[in-house]
């Protein structure tokens, strides 16, 4: 008898280094789905201690999905398959396509976080008996299995674990796009990919000039950048030197957008700086990319590890010691960069234009929020959450409780962002480029505008609290 199978693509939106879709393909028919889940647009409940409402994915994120999953369907249409979208809950969508096509067989991407396993769950418990479901973990540099240490039972600092991994683990071989069989003849509709009104999403897409890169979703423009960036630009040769920086297209890889909805393999990425360093050079840059692929990793089986706890106001560390602030008011200032300090100030009015954002810019634009305003980091976690293009789970709120001291770090403070701003800024090239007030002023005047008494404000027509805010904090703290 042919076997027929569903695959439910999630965060896995390639045909290369997908291992979910090259076992479905071992079936007569397969039939690939996407689901834009509605429970992930609009307004949603941060539930537990302190809870709180916010908006879900915004208008950055929700377009670079649907051109994501867009490239998908016409890569598999050129091969003869096709992509059936559907938005709905998948315990609803899922069980319909299965007995739709009679299936055999259900394959999915499994992930981390508590709110994702419970999608799993339900699908299964709406699936009939009879149809054997199989699960994938795709989504990491090194696989699940192949850990030195169960990852319930891994080290809670970075070092330690990247070092066993390192010296222990291994990185498969990335599989290559499988011959996918053909749709079952009795399946319904593709069905449409859905408008942004439909998805019930607000805003607008960001469209600024001053955007770092064409941020286009789908596996194409993703495999065209690892290869720009590679290869055509040979940026990853200064990678170690330049990651740091504020302003350009190729300063960091900017991979990210396209590894966090699965459009980029991370072991692809692995392999072609592998076969870098054998065509071009080995050096501290080619290892430092890979460094921070195994960072990824480290907050993905942290959170496969610790599950729910990490959303806590304690984090994993289960501080009570803390007692965080929710003033809407001073939080408004900060997501609106009105804080009055141009270095955070640059970072947010940043994010929301373009949804991207350095890693120097967004580290102290977090700290700034938990440490100097005392605000609760989940609030900030939550708006990156709803802006960034390359948000992932694992990655933003792992990063968020590191930098408010509640997660894989022990050390306590935050940063000192007014020398951030001179080091990394020294020029005010970045802050100009995001606070326009400022432009013109002398560098140490566009960090740190205070600096300038009342007749020099005038003599550069920039009063403070009327051109430009006020500090919110006092100077002499940062």
């Amino acid at each position: 008898m042919p076997e027929t199978a569903v695959v439910w693509l999630r965060r896995d939106l390639r045909t290369r280094d997908n291992a979910t879709l090259a076992a479905a393909c071992a079936a007569d028919r397969v039939l690939p789905v996407y689901c834009f889940e509605p429970r992930r647009y609009g307004q949603r409940a941060f539930g537990g201690a302190a809870s709180f409402e916010y908006d879900g994915v915004g208008a950055g994120r929700a377009q670079f999905e649907r051109e994501a999953v867009g490239d998908l369907r016409d890569r598999l249409r050129e091969i003869g398959s096709d992509l059936f979208v559907r938005h709905g809950r998948p315990d609803a969508v899922l069980p319909d396509l299965v007995e739709a096509v009679d299936a055999d067989h259900l394959h999915y991407q499994t992930l981390p976080i508590p709110e994702e396993r419970t999608r799993e769950h339900q699908v299964r418990r709406a699936l009939p008996e009879a149809v054997t479901v199989e699960r994938h973990w795709t989504h990491t540099l090194h696989h699940v299995e192949d850990l030195p240490t169960p990852y319930d039972e891994m080290p809670d600092t970075f070092t330690p674990w990247r070092q066993s991994v390192e010296a222990e683990s291994r990185v498969r071989e990335p599989i290559e796009a499988p011959a996918v069989p053909p749709v079952p003849a009795d399946a319904p509709q593709p069905g449409p990919i859905p408008e942004l009104a439909d998805l019930g999403v607000v805003g607008d897409v960001p469209d600024d000039d001053r955007m770092p890169l064409d941020f286009e979703g789908g596996e194409t423009p993703g495999q065209r950048r690892l290869e720009q960036y590679v290869w055509e630009t040979d940026s990853l040769r200064a990678y170690k030197q330049t990651r740091n920086g504020l302003v350009g297209r190729d300063y960091s890889s900017k991979f990210s957008p396209w590894q966090n909805v699965g459009c980029l393999s991370p072991r692809d990425v692995y392999q072609t700086v592998k076969e870098y360093e054998r065509e071009r050079v080995s050096n501290d840059s080619t290892y430092w990319l890979n460094f921070e692929l195994r960072w990824r990793d480290f907050f993905q089986f942290q959170f496969a590890k610790y599950g729910g706890k990490f959303f806590t106001p304690g984090g994993i560390r289960e501080r009570t010691d803390l007692d965080w602030r929710r003033d809407e008011s001073d939080f408004r200032r900060w997501q609106e960069g009105r804080t009055g300090v141009p270095f955070v100030d640059a970072a947010m009015r940043e994010l929301v234009a373009t949804g991207y954002v350095s890693n120097r810019a967004r580290q102290n634009a977090a700290s700034f929020l938990v440490h100097d305003l005392g605000i609760d980091w989940r609030w900030g976690g939550a708006h990156y959450e709803h802006h960034l293009l390359d948000y992932d789970p694992a990655s933003n709120y792992g990063n968020w409780a590191y930098i408010a001291k509640v997660g894989n770090d022990s050390r306590e403070g935050g940063f000192d962002v007014l020398s951030q701003a001179e080091r990394y800024d020294p020029g005010g090239e970045y802050i100009s480029r995001w606070c326009p007030e400022l432009d013109g002023l002398i560098a140490e005047y566009a960090r740190e505008p205070w600096r300038m008494d009342e007749e020099e404000q005038r003599e550069r027509g920039l009063v403070l609290g009327e051109d430009y805010p006020e500090p919110m904090v006092d100077p002499e703290r940062l």
